[in-house]
């Protein structure tokens, strides 16, 4: 107990301390996290819901998502090696795998899901389909959307600890260099990570709320519902 307490103290003035490279590794973290998080959802959030308003394509969401949680990352880098090199793109590539299959699959369920009683009653006022996307799916479906993108965020904000192994930089230098930088600095580079991934939860989450219209709002779980066996099963 006692060494453990001593092993926390030196991590905490280990984090005083090295300041100034922990905000630099952390710079590097957040661009690579950042990154992938942006092309994962210019992939997967348009093509999850638009799948979802066409009731369609529920298989393309179940195979993504299992292949994507089937492959390890450090394979995925290990494949990347071939064609994309040593460096950040060899671990973005990594990431974004990562982080697709919690925000296309939440996308898809989320939209395919929406009350029906709710599209019928949008076509009956005269909506349009991409109206009744928009306006009432849309907004329907944001709780369970954002359950996926916030756990994708966690996700990633941990898994790009990795990148030190491909030299894509970032805390998990400090993280893989224990020679270097000792058990304290280990244990003070694993506190700042876990700080990152908390603050990447409570951003989306903050968003999800701000998003969210005011009869809407209600509290969402921090990380991915099991949409995989109770929502997909039902999907046309």
């Amino acid at each position: 107990m006692t060494a453990a307490l001593g092993v926390f103290e030196g991590a905490l003035a280990f984090i005083v301390e090295e300041r100034r490279l922990l905000l630099e590794k952390t710079w590097e973290h957040l661009l690579l996290s950042g990154a992938a998080m942006a092309i994962a959802l210019a992939i997967a959030v348009p093509l999850g819901v638009w799948l979802g308003h066409l009731h369609r394509g529920s298989f393309l969401a179940i195979n993504v998502a299992n292949i994507g949680r089937a492959l390890p990352s450090l394979a995925v880098i290990a494949v990347g090696l071939g064609f994309l090199g040593f460096g950040f793109s060899n671990v973005l590539f990594a990431l974004v795998i990562v982080a697709l299959p919690p925000i296309l699959t939440n996308a898809y369920v989320a939209v395919d899901e929406v009350e029906p009683a709710a599209v019928e009653a949008a076509k009956g006022m005269g909506m349009t389909p991409w109206q009744i996307l928009r306006r009432v799916e849309l907004p329907l479906a944001l709780p369970l959307l954002f359950a996926g993108i916030r756990t994708a965020a966690v996700f990633v904000v941990a898994t790009a600890t990795i990148a030190a192994i491909a030299g894509g930089g970032g805390l998990g230098e400090i993280l893989f260099n224990q020679a270097g930088y000792r058990t304290e600095g280990l244990v003070g580079a694993a506190i700042v990570v876990s700080l990152l991934a908390l603050a990447a939860d409570a951003l989306f989450g903050a968003l999800q709320r701000a998003l969210t219209p005011p009869g809407l709002r209600e509290k969402v779980p921090a990380f991915e519902p099991d949409v995989m066996g109770a929502g997909l099963a039902g999907a046309r």
